[in-house]
């Protein structure tokens, strides 16, 4: 018998070696075809500068919003897995990557794990995240009640550009002209 997807989370999806787009276009794949996953919401692709590590190639950037019964720690090994799946090695702190999976939210839930932070410890920081999630979220709220749309507006949002509008879930003709 399947368990109730009744966790809500967010993931988002970074890459910034080619094929850029093959590497989120597969990591949206696996995840929908996941058994103990059901896809709820796609952000469009955001081409971003990169942070942290300057001197390097463009990203492009996604969010997610699915159900789940996995566990925090279970959606993790799954994250981990896409990665190395598609080659992602950790070689270099914000280098660049084939593929980068960051599980953003967990329900309303906050869990610090030595291996494991949700939220994730740099997300308001970030508007290449923040921009997608509110596109497929726009009346989340943060641990604190404030809703996102505000933080997101206090923020600079100068590297952040839509890339490929999205079309649906379960649609991958964003990633296609």
């Amino acid at each position: 018998m399947k368990t109730a997807l009744n966790q809500r989370a967010y993931v988002s999806i970074g890459s910034n070696i080619e094929p850029r787009a093959v590497y989120i276009r597969e990591s949206l794949r696996q995840l929908g075809q996941h058994e103990n996953i059901q896809l709820e919401e796609t952000s469009s692709i955001y081409e971003t500068d990169p942070v942290g590590k300057t001197d390097q190639a463009l990203f492009l950037n996604a969010v997610v919003q699915f159900i789940t019964s996995l566990s925090p720690v279970e959606l993790l090994n799954v994250t981990q897995g896409i990665e190395a799946d598609l080659g992602r090695t950790r070689v270099e702190r914000w280098g660049p990557r084939t593929v980068d999976l960051d599980i953003l939210m967990y329900n309303n839930e906050s869990i610090n794990l030595q291996h494991l932070e949700i939220p994730h410890p740099r997300m308001l920081e970030r508007s290449f995240v923040l921009v997608p999630l509110l596109e497929v979220q726009p009346d989340i709220r943060w641990y604190d009640g404030r809703k996102l749309k505000e933080v997101v507006s206090e923020i600079d949002k100068e590297g952040v550009r839509k890339w490929k509008k999205r079309s649906g879930v379960g649609e991958y003709g964003l990633f296609e002209n």
